[in-house]
């Protein structure tokens, strides 16, 4: 990797970061799922905007339409809702950390769902090491009486599993010559599309107070620079450096969110929350098995 996509991966995790301190300041006034469809509908708006000028045509292929409804079900959706409303009740930092445990869900998906996909012991390791972090964070005893709380780390390691699924369901846009960037305009809108009436009826968004600038401020850079802009950074990092370089950025991503609740949202984590953290990340480095080849623990095949 050069130090370009180095930049660009870092940038990447404070993009990414970032929509877990946006998502902390709009849902002090705006309900999660009222924030999941502004923030698809107008990523999916920006994105159709620069896809023409970008060389790709809008995806409007009748058979890929279903394949988009299920992938926005279940990368959007359903792990946006969650995430959001788990901000009501926990703090950004710590959604974020729980959200790190998405590969480890997604190697556990496609192990059931995908004959190429199958589990290695370098993979068990690394798995065996994010769940002990999932258990130090939800196996505190300070977090026995607290409901609220121990309900938004389960919401949030629902949206993991909800990506995870969503990794493997995305392979099958590889045999219908779309792009990334089609298929990301596809998925948004989608979402936005069947958002619409689940805001409208949960929350009924026309009757709520206006929001205060800040919160306006954070819902459109949610939308425009956490998702849309994020959305083709990812993707460029994926053609020039490759899916295992660019999933490095889940190890910055909560370092990032911490490190900008901790300044502007006033959060503070615990000791039993950045002992969580490591057990996850020495997970997803031996998942990763880079460094484990380094040390000589493991052989090349990973």
């Amino acid at each position: 990797m050069t130090v370009r996509d180095w930049g660009l991966l870092i940038l990447l995790s404070f993009l990414w970061g970032g929509a877990f301190f946006l998502a902390a300041v709009a849902v002090r006034e705006v309900p999660p799922l009222t924030i999941v469809l502004a923030r698809t509908g107008i990523a999916a708006l920006v994105l159709a905007a620069v896809i023409r000028p970008g060389g790709d045509a809008w995806p409007l292929l009748r058979r890929a339409v279903p394949a988009f409804a299920i992938m926005g079900l279940l990368n959007n959706l359903v792990p946006f809702s969650l995430l959001f409303w788990a901000q009501t009740m926990i703090p950004s930092g710590l959604a974020a950390i729980l959200n790190a445990t998405t590969p480890i869900f997604s190697i556990l998906v496609a192990h059931v769902v995908l004959a190429d996909e199958r589990m290695t012991a370098q993979r068990a390791i690394g798995i065996g090491f994010g769940f002990l972090g999932v258990v130090v964070l939800i196996g505190h005893p300070g977090l026995v009486g607290e409901g609220l709380a121990l309900t938004g780390m389960l919401a949030c390691l629902g949206a993991a599993l909800s990506y995870g699924v969503a990794a493997s369901f995305g392979r099958r846009f590889r045999g219908m010559g779309l792009s990334s960037a089609q298929v990301a305009l596809g998925q948004l809108t989608a979402t936005a599309v069947m958002m619409i009436p689940v805001a409208g009826v949960i929350d009924r968004p026309w009757a709520l107070a206006m929001p205060g600038l800040p919160v306006i401020g954070a819902v459109v850079a949610l939308a425009v620079v956490s998702t849309a802009l994020a959305y083709v950074i990812f993707f460029r990092l994926l053609a020039s450096v490759g899916a295992v370089n660019t999933a490095l950025v889940t190890l910055l991503i909560p370092p990032s969110a911490i490190v900008l609740g901790w300044l502007f949202l006033g959060e503070r984590l615990g000791g039993q929350h950045y002992a969580g953290m490591g057990l996850i990340g020495l997970g997803l480095l031996a998942v990763d098995g880079r460094v484990l080849r380094r040390l000589g623990w493991v052989g090349g095949a990973g």
